[in-house]
């Protein structure tokens, strides 16, 4: 009761895997009961708790699945999963709309070099390191991209729908991540997009582009690529092999769909 002798709604939750992240210690891996908000919906009282609505994928009340919108009664049990990239969830109430083709991220001004990382890797991610909050939130909407960011209030923001909170601080485990939430092991393509612009790739010619690149890589490289949107250009080189050979350890099955699996960008050159 509160002080004014009124009964409090009283529900209990259990939050499951790296949700538990999100909670007080005392709240981690067990049920436990919490007040309720007056006319409180689910997503209103998961937040409340510290758990960011784009982190969650299914959520049962008394072993019945419910959207966002479901207003809590006193009593009852709530069970909250997380994204799950390879478990078929589709015959129950899903949270948000399916991603209408490949997945499109955009990270926050704190994920520069998993932005590179993944576009190394061939996958579009947006990123400036003024990026606003707000235009972060309107990015994701406008162009239904993914928002990358270890920021919690930002992706409880109503006009993110998808996001991807990073656990990790270390770049390589943030990859590695993103990945497996996204079910993204086959879809690597390197020499696919432009680490510095986000624009998309083209293999050129060493003729096209030799006046551009420093003697050495010029005498012991064939396979050059330029962006379309800010000419940059691309050759053979390290960072690739080493993304895609952490990649391989990490999920054994990560494929290799490019023709080359290294990838240095050229510096200023004058001949």
């Amino acid at each position: 009761m509160t002080q004014t002798g009124s009964i409090v709604a009283i529900a209990h939750f259990r939050f499951y895997a790296e949700l538990n992240d999100f909670l007080a210690p005392s709240q981690r891996q067990s049920d436990f009961p919490y007040p309720l908000s007056r006319d409180a919906s689910v997503k209103h009282m998961i937040e409340a708790l510290g758990v960011p609505h784009t982190e969650v994928e299914l959520i049962l009340v008394d072993g019945v699945s419910v959207d966002f919108s479901h207003r809590l009664q006193d009593g009852e049990h709530v069970s909250v999963y997380p994204c799950f990239a390879s478990i078929d969830v589709t015959p129950l109430m899903r949270l948000r709309p399916p991603v209408a083709g490949p997945a499109r991220f955009v990270a926050d001004a704190h994920m520069g070099q998993l932005a590179k990382n993944l576009r190394m890797l061939g996958f579009d991610v947006l990123y400036r390191n003024d990026y606003s909050d707000a235009e972060l939130a309107r990015l994701a909407a406008s162009e239904d991209r993914i928002v990358l960011t270890r920021d919690r209030d930002l992706l409880i923001r109503k006009e993110i729908v998808r996001g991807c909170y990073l656990h990790s601080t270390a770049s390589d485990a943030q990859v590695m991540e993103v990945i497996a939430r996204f079910d993204l092991a086959q879809s690597a393509r390197a020499f696919s997009r432009c680490l510095t612009c986000n624009g998309e790739l083209r293999m050129v010619g060493k003729e096209e582009v030799g006046h551009r690149v420093p003697p050495h890589s010029r005498q012991f490289y064939d396979r050059f690529f330029e962006c379309q949107e800010c000419a940059q250009v691309y050759w053979e080189g390290s960072h690739v092999a080493r993304m895609l050979g952490t990649e391989k350890n990490e999920e054994g099955e990560m494929e290799n769909n490019s023709p080359a699996p290294n990838m240095s960008k050229n510096i200023p050159y004058q001949p």
